[in-house]
């Protein structure tokens, strides 16, 4: 008897109790990496907060620490470090662009090899092969090819074209023989913004209590023009040596065509 009254109780208490919630599913790989990128997005916009300040980013992206964020993040998947991709990596018009020198160094990094074999303001000829393979591909770009795209019209252009011309073959050469080392960033800064980085600042002289207190300086008069007479020694009696002082008085800073007395 005692058993059954036991055996009822254990029922009713089963009976009773909230049915069992079902275990959380284990994180499968990818919402493992997407919760690792995640936390690795966090803690870059932190330090993204930090640095845009600074002189070490570049001016397209200081004070912007949701651009730098992004920087680093894409830098970190091509495996660099933060500091050298706030030098390696540019935005431009929303698009993140590889700086030529970085991208060549990704490439070589993973193996692939890439020459200079020409290179002056005329021409410039690249070649490359990826790691392991035997057949070589060559790049040329000629002032002329750039002239046809109209790119020579630009000022850095003008100033650098030899510079602008490596440039250019690099992120074409880099494109052809390693694509997938880059992923998905295949265009160089210089392609998209057309300027060769190395930013030149002209040294300003500092300021001084002096310089701020000085009194601005006076205009210098304008100078005389050729219609204006001015009193000579032609204007003597050539006879006794005697100014004429009526002509001189009528002719002094008088136009030709204005005479004292008459109508302009």
């Amino acid at each position: 008897m005692t058993n059954e009254i036991a055996t009822r109780d254990e029922q009713h208490t089963v009976a009773t109790q909230q049915p069992n919630t079902l275990p959380a599913p284990a994180p499968t790989e990818g919402t493992t990496a997407l919760m690792a990128w995640a936390q690795e997005a966090s803690l870059a916009y932190d330090m993204a907060q930090k640095l845009a300040v600074t002189s070490f980013v570049p001016a397209t992206l200081r004070g912007k620490p949701g651009d730098i964020a992004a920087a680093i993040l894409a830098g970190s998947e091509l495996g660099m470090k933060p500091m050298a991709t706030l030098k390696s990596i540019d935005v431009i018009q929303g698009t993140p662009a590889l700086r030529a020198h970085a991208m060549r160094a990704i490439v070589q990094r993973h193996g692939h090899e890439i020459e200079l074999v020409e290179s002056d303001p005329q021409h410039c000829i690249l070649r490359g092969r990826r790691k392991d393979a035997e057949s070589w591909q060559t790049v040329e770009w000629t002032i002329q090819r750039a002239a046809q795209m109209k790119l020579t019209d630009k000022a850095e252009w003008k100033k650098q074209p030899q510079n602008m011309l490596v440039a250019r073959a690099t992120g074409e050469l880099c494109r052809l023989i390693a694509s997938d080392a880059l992923h998905g960033m295949a265009y160089v800064s210089e392609e998209l913004e057309g300027t060769v980085h190395g930013e030149i600042f002209q040294p300003r002289a500092p300021l001084s209590v002096a310089a701020l207190t000085a009194p601005a300086a006076l205009p210098e008069p304008a100078p005389a023009t050729e219609e204006t007479h001015q009193v000579t020694r032609d204007d003597q009696d050539p006879a006794n040596g005697i100014w004429d002082a009526e002509a001189a008085e009528d002719s002094v800073n008088w136009p030709e065509t204005v005479q004292p007395g008459s109508a302009a």
